[in-house]
């Protein structure tokens, strides 16, 4: 039973007898009129099962596993309220090495927790799994959470008698406030140590176990209880701590950047027809080493011909476009690709993904074979996975023999042989071979297919790990080390010292830099760089560069301290890096940087931040009063600082403070 809107929902949870998958309703804003009412459901409707959890995230209900008579699934169907509609979510997409989803299981919990779904425990093929794990809901994958270094079981368990003024003397209030009332209740924060916390066990993550519950509190996911091994019912419970940042939107950055066609600078002249797509140097190149070679040799042919014609104006030379017309396009010409199924190939290079196509439409899943024939071409393993799933989950009796027809044509072994296994199975082999489209085969096609049948080849299983290929993440983190330097054409001047960068990569990142090469270029290909009126060291700037680059955020303290207010400069378009920054300081604030954090607070309007300083600088001022830079503090900072010491003073230390006056 779950809560959306004003109402209740309950998917039935069937008893041993009679298993039900029916799903009833129930209003919750007039009592007067309240009544249950069944939904008329639509679409993959979950089969009838029992011990399975349901958890709402992003106006959709999701149910993950659970037992249907003997039979373990671990499918996850998402409920969309407004349709009444279930959509059984496929795995098959999954690029192969990427993590699986959970084991089929039974007696474990979901919860729902920004756009992440989180199971834990249950029972999965007579084992008690204790991995967390997470589906992210926009991008559909699962991963396995991976505890940070610093999780600990703090001594939460306090025993019936009371402690003694001897064992708590060495405590101060706030370490003795950490204690909890009930015996065996102990407190685990993954994600982050809780300061001050008497740690009495040894570090332990939560041992699997069923029939368990599971809540969120505010950040925090709570486990409690539930049957661990030998059927020991157990009263422990473990606190799981989420992270709040904002998600990554470097794909969707890209994306947009392929979309827009903003400062394309190449252009694809493709097949017979010579239709034309364009590009960007920088993350073509990036991404595949078979489309580079055909743009550094484009760009060779162009520099021979332009030696042989002589000198140009100004404006027709080749390279940026700094303070002057726009050179003209590079022009690739590649006659082995046609331009739909390019264009998608071009999508996979910017976002590491593809679109995909309406699931079993015979033309969509032909489009989808010219892409993995392009994918093979151009030595693109991940797209070539990509596609090669999509094929073989699309596969159905309607489109088997145009699949497999298009598959010998194409010289697609792999997806031949999917196909030719396909239509060999008892349950398919009859309908298939009475189909309209069977007779029109070519003769050695019919030939094999009977073939196939009457001698099945042996199966052999290959122990040979499958070539994933490199992620958009990987490519740029190697682009910006070194891989791309052939292809800079901008100069970043920071105090002076230049770095080398591609523009299409900044604007793709920063609306700062879109909005500069779109309009107001300098002249000289030339742009300072400062956060503000500040200039970031170099170290903090290469930390901000791997964050346009490949969204990394990991950097030491000092450079956080430089890069809190780049997303508002810059504009970022979310404050991810900002996130990341301030917990990084807050995690590390000395009374030695603590006012250079105050102020940069300050200028950003960050204003939990400021009061954590705040703090700080009250509680540590005799130390904070010494420094210099205090008397550098705006008048406005030094009243804040003023008045957060007025209210932290007690009317007993006024009184006091009168009586010397």
């Amino acid at each position: 039973m779950t809560q959306w809107s004003s109402r209740f929902c309950m998917w039935m949870w069937p008893f041993p007898c009679l298993r039900l998958n029916d799903m009833w309703t129930i209003g919750l804003q007039d009592r007067e009129l309240t009544c249950w009412e069944e939904v008329a459901q639509s679409g993959e409707i979950p089969p009838s099962c029992c011990n399975f959890p349901v958890a709402v995230c992003r106006d959709k209900m999701f149910v993950f596993s659970g037992q249907s008579g003997a039979k373990i699934t671990n499918n996850l169907f998402q409920f969309e309220f407004k349709d009444k509609t279930w959509t059984r979510i496929p795995t098959e997409h999954l690029l192969r090495g990427s993590p699986p989803p959970p084991q089929r299981r039974y007696g474990h919990t979901m919860v729902a927790f920004d756009r992440h779904l989180y199971v834990f425990g249950g029972a999965a093929d007579n084992t008690l799994p204790n991995e967390l794990h997470c589906y992210d809901v926009d991008f559909q994958t699962w991963e396995v959470v991976q505890p940070s270094s610093d999780s600990e079981v703090g001594g939460a368990e306090m025993p019936e008698r009371a402690s003694s003024s001897e064992d708590a003397s060495t405590l101060t209030s706030e370490e003795r406030s950490s204690f909890k009332k009930s015996r065996d209740v102990f407190g685990l924060d993954f994600g982050t140590t809780s300061a001050k916390q008497p740690v009495h066990l040894a570090s332990e993550l939560p041992s699997g176990r069923l029939f368990h519950a599971a809540a969120v509190i505010s950040d925090a996911m709570y486990i409690f209880g539930g049957t661990v091994d030998n059927n020991i019912r157990s009263g422990e419970m473990y606190r799981f701590q989420f992270s709040c940042y904002p998600k990554c939107t470097l794909h969707e950055d890209y994306g947009r950047l392929w979309e827009g066609r903003q400062f394309c600078d190449v252009e694809f002249v493709l097949g017979e027809k010579e239709e034309c797509v364009q590009g960007h140097v920088a993350i073509v190149t990036a991404r595949s080493r078979w489309l580079r070679r055909k743009i550094v040799q484009a760009q060779e042919w162009l520099a021979q011909k332009l030696e042989e014609d002589g000198a140009l104006a100004p404006k027709e030379a080749p390279g940026p476009a700094v303070g002057r017309a726009r050179p003209p396009l590079l022009r690739v010409a590649i006659r082995e690709a046609e331009a739909r199924p390019f264009e998608v190939l071009m999508q996979f290079l910017y976002t590491d993904k593809i679109k995909y196509p309406r699931k079993g439409h015979v033309e969509d899943v032909l489009l989808i074979m010219d892409v993995y024939k392009l994918a093979l071409s151009f030595q693109l393993c991940r797209l070539e996975q990509l596609c090669r799933q999509y094929i073989e989950a699309s596969v159905d009796l309607q489109n088997v023999l145009v699949v497999c027809e298009s598959a010998a044509r194409l010289q697609l072994g792999q997806l031949k042989e999917h196909c030719l296994n396909f239509i060999v199975k008892e349950s398919h082999f009859n309908q298939v071979i009475m189909m309209k489209e069977f007779e029109r085969l070519s003769s050695p096609l019919i030939v094999e297919i009977v073939r196939r049948k009457q001698q099945p080849p042996p199966r052999t299983s290959s122990d040979q790990p499958v070539d994933i290929g490199t992620s958009l993440i990987q490519d740029m983190k190697a682009y910006l080390e070194g891989a791309g330097s052939e292809f800079c054409d901008i100069t970043l001047l920071l105090d002076g010292h230049p770095r080398p960068a591609h523009k299409a990569i900044l604007a793709a990142r920063s609306s700062y830099f879109e909005a500069m090469f779109r309009s107001f270029m300098p002249e000289d290909g030339q742009v300072n760089i400062s956060i503000g009126e500040m200039v970031p060291s170099r170290q903090a700037f290469e930390s901000m560069l791997r964050y346009i680059y490949y969204g990394e955020v990991n950097m030491p303290p000092e450079d956080s301290l430089y890069l809190f207010a780049a997303p508002y400069y810059y504009g970022f378009y979310n404050n991810r890096l900002q996130a990341y920054c301030k917990q990084n300081l807050e995690m590390n604030v000395t009374v030695q940087n603590v006012l250079q954090i105050l102020e940069a607070a300050d200028k950003t309007q960050a204003l939990d931040m400021k009061r954590h300083c705040l703090h700080i600088i009250v509680h540590q001022f005799t130390k904070v009063s010494k420094l210099p830079t205090l008397r550098l503090l705006s008048q406005q900072l030094l009243l804040d600082i003023i008045d957060s010491l007025a209210s932290h003073i007690s009317d007993k230390q006024c009184a006091e403070l009168g009586a010397d006056i």
